[in-house]
């Protein structure tokens, strides 16, 4: 991030440069980086599915849940089966409560995790509601199982890595992690770092928000309506809508605000002109 900051500032007159959704300092694959207005995009960004492929390694439990931790246990992991793994992955699958790792970024009075953690201390973590739509065994040789998890946003994988070693009673870390896919982004069409810092044509890559929000509830408003939403005026709406909240475009695809719904109208929740 830091690198294609520096890149962004130097060649463009807005400093703004975001991303939806962090990676794990051992992770690579799928990241979506905002540009300019478009930061302001992120946090709609990040509420989408995401597909990992994991490599866990059983027998060896890890501070972090992941390799670069502290080993507090090890196992012999001889009695494992692909059997008892297909066996308790279901537990993992659909709606559940997970305890995030105290190696991350959630904060608890103001202070990430990661800082306590590194400071040697211990609070008190909520479990958080997840959605793992399912889990798919691409390859088992013990003690490494290769998984492919599609699931909704905030759920952690070191978590599930560590639950399942602890569900098979041998305990459990995440060995690796490849985002294939953050909502309509995936890692066949995303760009490697190096690739864009060293491509002089390297801004025909940005994808305007009309495409990036293919599939978001939209509407395209008329020049009248840009005026009101311009000056933060409601709207109203002209058919039924359930949407909680949709992205407005004027005709030529420009984004122009999002809404959210206040009864019978359309309440400018952010304006991008």
């Amino acid at each position: 991030m830091a690198r294609l900051r520096r890149h962004y500032r130097e060649h463009c007159s807005s400093r703004k440069v975001g991303h939806a959704g962090t990676l794990d300092p051992l992770a690579e694959g799928v990241l979506v980086i905002c540009l300019g207005s478009a930061t302001r995009l992120s946090e709609y960004m990040m509420r989408t599915r995401k597909i990992y492929r994991a490599e866990i390694k059983l027998g060896i439990t890890t501070s972090s849940y992941d390799a670069a931790g502290a080993v507090l246990a090890e196992s012999n992991t001889q009695g494992i089966t692909l059997a008892a793994i297909q066996e308790s992955l279901p537990q993992f699958i659909g709606e559940i409560w997970q305890l995030p790792p105290m190696h991350s970024a959630i904060k608890v009075k103001g202070k990430k995790l990661y800082d306590y953690a590194r400071a040697g201390q211990t609070v008190t973590v909520k479990p958080r509601r997840v959605c793992i739509e399912s889990i798919q065994v691409l390859g088992w040789e013990n003690p490494r199982l290769t998984l492919d998890i599609h699931c909704g946003a905030g759920t952690y994988i070191r978590s599930l890595a560590h639950d399942l070693g602890a569900a098979l009673g041998f305990g459990g870390h995440l060995a690796g992690l490849t985002r294939l896919a953050s909502g309509n982004f995936t890692i066949k069409d995303s760009l490697k770092l190096d690739d864009v810092l060293q491509d002089e044509g390297w801004t025909r890559h940005i994808i305007p928000p009309f495409e990036a929000l293919k599939g978001r509830a939209c509407l395209t408003l008329s020049a009248a309506e840009i005026e009101e939403v311009r000056h933060g005026r409601f709207i109203s709406k002209r058919e039924e809508n359930a949407a909680q909240r949709v992205f407005a475009f004027a005709e030529n695809q420009r984004l122009i605000a999002i809404l959210e719904p206040r009864a019978e109208q359309w309440k400018p929740r952010k304006v991008f002109v």
